[in-house]
Parts: C-alpha cells; structure tokens; sequence
C-alpha cells in the first residue's frame, strides 16, 4: 500500500484495561479532523483483535506488537498484571521502533508525529530521533497526573513528615494545585509499595519525561480542575482538555446489546430511587463486603440495579436473589449498558470504585457517587469526589460494613432536590455538556490539537 500526498502518524498503546480503546476513540475524532493523515495503530494482538472488527479503515491501520509474555503464557491469571506489564515495558521500546519501520514501509510515508499514552514516556526519546512531535494523552485526571509529575516533590516533603504522620492524615499543599489530601489517597506508587517495580518506575519516568511533549491532552474538562489546570498549564506545552471520552467520542466501539432488559427494568422504577452498582470490569469487593453490601441494600429497602459477575453472585446472603429480584425492587446483571443506565432517570447514586471513566460518566450523567476505592487513582478520585467538587461520599471506612453502607445510602438517596449534594451534580453536568458543546473548551482545545498533530501549528 502506498498512499501519495499524506501524512503518517504513529500511535503507540498502553495495552492494558480501558488506556488502547480510549486512544482509539480520540484517533477517530482526528482521523475526519485531519484528512490528510494516515494513522498507523500499534497495540497487541489481543487489544486489535477486539478493536478492530476488520483490517482497520483506510486511513487508521492496526499493527500487531508483541506483550512481551514467554510463549505459553495467556491472559489467564498465570502471570499477574504487574509482571505482565514489566514483561511488555521489556520489550515495548524495541516493538514500537519495528512496528513503526513495518508501518512506513506498507504506507510510503515516513511517520511525522507520534501519538501516545503518556505511560510510554521512552517514545519521546524515539521521537527526537526521529526529529518529529511527541504527543502524549493522560487517559485519567489531573489529580493523579499531578501527583506522579510532583513524585520527587511529594517524596521530600513525605520523608520530611513521615515519622508524625499517618494515611488517614491530611496534608496540606503536598500536591501544588490542590490545597489538602488525605496522605492515604496519594496513588501508592509515588510514596507507598515497591518504588522500584516496573509499573512504578514507568510512572516515575513519565513525570520526568513529560515536559519534553509538543503536546500533552487529557480525557477531561478544564472547568473541573481549575487549580490543578492553572499549576500544570504553564509546565507544559499545549495542555489540552478534549473533553470525557464518552460524551465527544465520534465513534463508539459496538456495544453489546442490553441482553438482561436493564433498561426496561428501570422504566419500571420511581425517579431518582434506584442505587447502581457496578465495580468495573477488574474489580470486585471481597465477600465479606459483598455480604455487607447486599444486607444494607436489603435493610434500606433500596431498589438496586447490580452489575455483577456469575462467580461472584454465589458469595451473597443465602435467599438474597429471592427476596430481592424476584420480588422486583433488585436486579442483579452480569453486564449493564452503563452509559444508558447512568443517564437514566430512575438513577438516584452510583456506587462504584472510583475508576476515572466511571466518575466522568457519573459527572455527565449528574448522579451522585458512593466510592470504594481499590487502588491506582481510585482513592484520589474519590478524594476529588468528595473533598473537593463534593458531588458523593466515601464508603466510610474505605470499605463496605452493613452499618456504614446504609449510612452512606441513606445520606445520598434521602437528599432533597435543593439540597447542596444535588445541586453540585447538576452543576458539574451542566459544564462539562457546556465544555463540549459548540463553543465550548473542549472544542477549542481539540483543534488545537487537531493542527498540533498536523503539524499546522509548527
């Protein structure tokens, strides 16, 4: 294939969870942006297969890179996704160098510029080599990208407090941008766990690398971080907010069909009365909290739609699916449309891990949010959730008891329309719709990054 008269972009995945869809769906936004460009898309096999139903459209070809594992190994729980990721970062300079040399030679056009998850902060180092622009995209929040780009900053000021402070402690401007957070909210790898393990020195290089980015966009909203916007703005060159994945994406991956009639079952339901639950597609409380859950959920009476998977529905209460969906005030699901489900009107609280999609599609969607947070930037997600744009609580205690459960329930479902909880989420609704409307920033910002990766701004 040799394609005359365009340009060559190089995209590079992070081939782990939602990071390869969500650069996906930003390359389709630019692809009838920027007609004169072909993308060239390099993931894994697995995430390709899945992504692209066919060889790819004309101008966004899919390339296959190995994901480092020994022959034999699959993705089936006999390697960790820690050493997962430290077997692919292994081999993923040398992947993408020959995945690029692949792409030039079947297009006819030498790569210009280089897309890329801001977790490969190596391919900027390639793309001086290649004397081209590096973008970066950070597919979650600011809170999060600042805390990893401050890490050095973070651990001096830690190892000066250490031995006075504790997690549950709150420690003032320890993140320029954000006034206070809880210590324990930190994402473990700046000041916590093994500060040398693969996933931990990706991110500490990331921090360090990415200054050197032509161009750095984020999957959010400028308005909902403005302190953290105004710190980082200067650091970088063109910090970019495209607006949430899923309220500007031009085209959506295909979605399974709404098999267990979710949305018929809401129609059913009162306004605002109904609790999701949903946890992802990675995470999944212990029993003993799924117990807790379910007995709270019983006790409150609260109508609930569960998303929850086969193996884990046996470690609930004995005659809890009986008592509860047969009588049709609960429904338990193995999957759910949550986009849908979340905009629907019977939604009054989403309990849910704190994962950076699912809190901007709850913002979206203004429902209120009760976090149990897990790990990675679940805990300062729900630091921003509840501390700072107090649109939802924490689970208190960080994990879900019958007791702190129905609290948490019964503080955010019995809120009246004019309370301050309410009125915070329609709030933040309102901007991000506004962000990404006709004028909005989101919008600007995306043409701008539009000629940025056209090269029409160099």
């Amino acid at each position: 294939m040799e394609i005359t008269g365009k340009k060559h972009v190089g995209v590079f995945t992070f081939p782990f969870a939602s990071h390869p869809p969500l650069l996906l769906n930003v390359v389709r936004r630019l692809a009838p942006a920027a007609p004169a460009v072909v993308f060239s898309f390099f993931s894994t096999a697995k995430f390709n297969r899945a992504l692209f139903t066919e060889r790819g459209s004309d101008y966004i070809l899919p390339y296959d890179i190995s994901d480092g594992l020994p022959e034999g190994y699959g993705y089936d729980g006999k390697v960790g996704v820690e050493a997962q990721i430290g077997l692919f970062l292994g081999v993923a300079e040398e992947e993408f160098k020959r995945g690029v040399q692949a792409a030039e030679k079947e297009v006819g056009v030498r790569v210009s510029c280089l897309v890329v998850d801001a977790f490969l902060w190596f391919s900027g180092d390639l793309a001086c080599e290649m004397k081209i622009p590096w973008v970066a995209f950070w597919t979650a929040g600011l809170s999060s990208l600042s805390a990893h780009f401050y890490t050095d900053l973070i651990r001096q000021k830690y190892d000066e407090l250490k031995d006075s402070v504790g997690p549950d402690d709150e420690i003032p401007n320890l993140i320029p941008g954000l006034p206070v957070v809880r210590l324990g909210d930190i994402p473990k790898e700046v000041i916590f766990g093994d500060l040398e393990s693969p996933f931990a020195t990706m991110l500490h290089k990331m921090g360090g690398a990415i200054t050197r980015a032509t161009a750095v966009f984020v999957n959010s909203f400028q308005e909902l971080d403005p302190d953290l916007t105004k710190n980082l703005s200067p650091i970088f060159n063109n910090f970019l907010h495209i607006g949430p994945s899923n309220l500007v994406s031009n085209q959506k991956p295909p979605s399974k069909p709404d098999e267990s009639c979710c949305i018929s079952w809401l129609d059913a339901q009162n306004p605002r009365s109904v609790a999701y639950i949903s946890f992802g597609t990675v995470c999944t409380p212990p029993p003993h909290e799924l117990v807790a859950l379910a007995e709270a959920l019983e006790e409150t009476k609260t109508p609930f739609l569960w998303s929850l998977n086969n193996d884990s529905q046996k470690h609930l209460p004995s005659g809890f699916l009986d008592r509860t969906t047969a009588t049709g005030w609960g429904k338990i699901v193995p999957w759910a449309p949550q986009v849908q489900v979340l905009n629907h009107c019977s939604i009054g609280v989403f309990v849910t891990h704190g994962g950076w999609n699912s809190v901007l599609e709850s913002i979206g969607s203004g429902v209120p949010m009760i976090c149990r947070p897990f790990f990675g930037d679940h805990p300062i997600n729900t630091w921003m959730i509840e501390r700072v744009w107090r649109v939802g609580v924490r689970i208190e205690g960080g994990s879900f008891t019958k007791h702190g459960t129905c609290g948490a329930l019964q503080l955010v479902l019995s809120s009246s329309p004019d309370d301050g909880l309410k009125q915070r989420n329609e709030a933040l609704k309102d901007l991000v719709h506004s962000s990404v409307g006709p004028n909005g920033s989101c919008v600007h910002n995306f043409k701008t990054l539009v000629d940025v990766v056209t090269g029409a701004t160099l």
